[in-house]
């Protein structure tokens, strides 16, 4: 496996478009073109490709929670054909437990705080299938959760 400096070197040097920048995470910015990292992660280099490939894909927002995890998913199969053209092979592994992150997420996001239900999600408005209690949520990827309670109307019954 190459080091993580001639990997980073190189996706600077093959992908000039893109701008490369350390932080405390890793994110890609759609707005500005950028892939953030965490230069102290052990999987620099997979994370790195990972997040190449959400802007190599086009990836800009999402509609709902759903979409998001496809679009995970998405990154990830494009990052092991990625990965390949630089000798890097990603673990199984290592994407089960970035998407397992997502799926977590997910899960969390659409459980009715009344009934503890899986609810479904229509825009941005989840709805409880077993007592109709509907609730909207923050973003929570690195806070914590927070749902609100919402009055049902036209809009939300969808």
């Amino acid at each position: 496996m190459p080091s993580t400096t001639s990997i980073l070197s190189s996706l600077k040097n093959k992908y000039p478009q893109f701008s490369f920048k350390q932080s405390d995470d890793f994110s890609w910015s759609f707005i500005d073109k950028t892939i953030f990292f965490d230069i102290k992660s052990d999987n620099l280099s997979i994370l790195l490709i990972h997040e190449l490939s959400h802007a190599l894909l086009g990836h800009d927002q999402y509609e709902n929670d759903i979409q998001l995890i496809i679009m995970e998913r998405q990154a990830w199969d494009y990052a092991i054909k990625l990965a390949a053209t630089f000798n890097i092979e990603i673990p199984d592994n290592i994407i089960q437990s970035n998407l397992d992150s997502y799926r977590n997420w997910l899960h969390k996001r659409s459980t009715c705080p009344k009934c503890h239900t899986t609810g479904v999600q229509s825009h941005d408005i989840y709805k409880c299938l077993a007592c109709n209690h509907h609730w909207r949520v923050n973003q929570a990827k690195k806070c914590s959760l927070r749902r609100y309670d919402v009055k049902p109307n036209k809009k939300t019954h969808k």
